[in-house]
């Protein structure tokens, strides 16, 4: 299927997003170190089966601007980009994915903003008060957002032995090749680490509280970043329903890895009642 490519401004931000099919609306936000393009698999089969697929770069990714201070990255302005998005698209409400990052942001906008969602698919990222409080072994399993922090050392380092960090956790060649060609450019991969520098005050509890949305939470059991705990815990902070599916053998970026899997648990709970 082919893509459409759209430009839009939001809020003085060039903003690219891809999209595809017609009907109710479904967003994909994606997070470290991918683009709208980490949707490939899912976009045609959500599109063919009645879905309006939206999928943007978010902001410092793709062909979507990339602001130079670190504040720039800062959650709130995150968000902000989607519902302006929604705002300029003339969506009322929409069904919402976010994975990693993008994870990140859909909790925070069904906190902030639960009106505008019909429903909300969680991958990976759990709720940040789950991940919180998920024990040390969650914690030391972020141990690398620590050097993620570092300016020009960070971005030195995953550089290093031609991009050797990345090629150690890339899900094929394909995923690889493509995180390659959206960092590369000058400042893009320095925009990709201001989303951890930007917003280290997620740690802090009184930016969260539960959500009013209903929410399928997806883990794969080959996740080395986010273990199984924060997401089976997230529950405790869902009021309108939480629904917890497990995918075996599949890493971190199951999008690739369990596609077809993924796909059926996605069409499954957006049809839901």
């Amino acid at each position: 299927m082919d893509l459409e490519s759209h430009y839009v401004d939001v809020h003085g931000l060039r903003l690219h997003y891809a999209s595809a099919g017609e009907g109710p609306a479904v967003i994909l936000l994606h997070g470290f170190p991918d683009t709208h393009a980490l949707w490939r698999f899912q976009m045609p089969a959500l599109a063919a089966a009645g879905w309006r697929v939206i999928a943007p770069d978010m902001r410092g990714y793709g062909k979507t601007d990339a602001p130079h201070s670190i504040g720039a990255y800062a959650i709130e302005f995150l968000c902000c980009d989607i519902l302006g998005l929604m705002d300029r698209l003339g969506l009322e409400k929409a069904a919402l994915v976010g994975h990693d990052w993008g994870g990140a942001v859909g909790w925070q906008l069904c906190m902030n903003a639960p009106q505008r969602f019909e429903r909300f698919v969680a991958l990976s990222t759990g709720h940040p008060a789950a991940i919180a409080n998920a024990g040390l072994a969650q914690q030391m399993r972020l141990w690398y957002i620590l050097g993620f922090l570092m300016p020009v050392v960070a971005e030195a380092a995953i550089r290093a032995n031609d991009w050797f960090f990345l090629r150690q956790v890339a899900p094929s060649r394909d995923q690889m090749a493509l995180w390659r060609a959206a960092l590369e450019p000058e400042g893009r991969l320095t925009a990709a680490l201001n989303y951890y520098r930007a917003n280290l005050k997620l740690g802090r509890p009184h930016h969260w509280c539960p959500v009013e949305v209903p929410v399928m939470g997806v883990w794969s059991d080959h996740d080395p970043a986010l273990g199984e705990k924060q997401m089976r815990d997230t529950r405790h902070h869902c009021r309108a329903g939480f629904r917890y599916e497990r995918l075996s053998g599949a890493g971190h970026w199951m999008q690739v890895t369990a596609a077809g899997p993924l796909n059926a648990l996605l069409l499954d709970f957006l049809r839901s009642p």
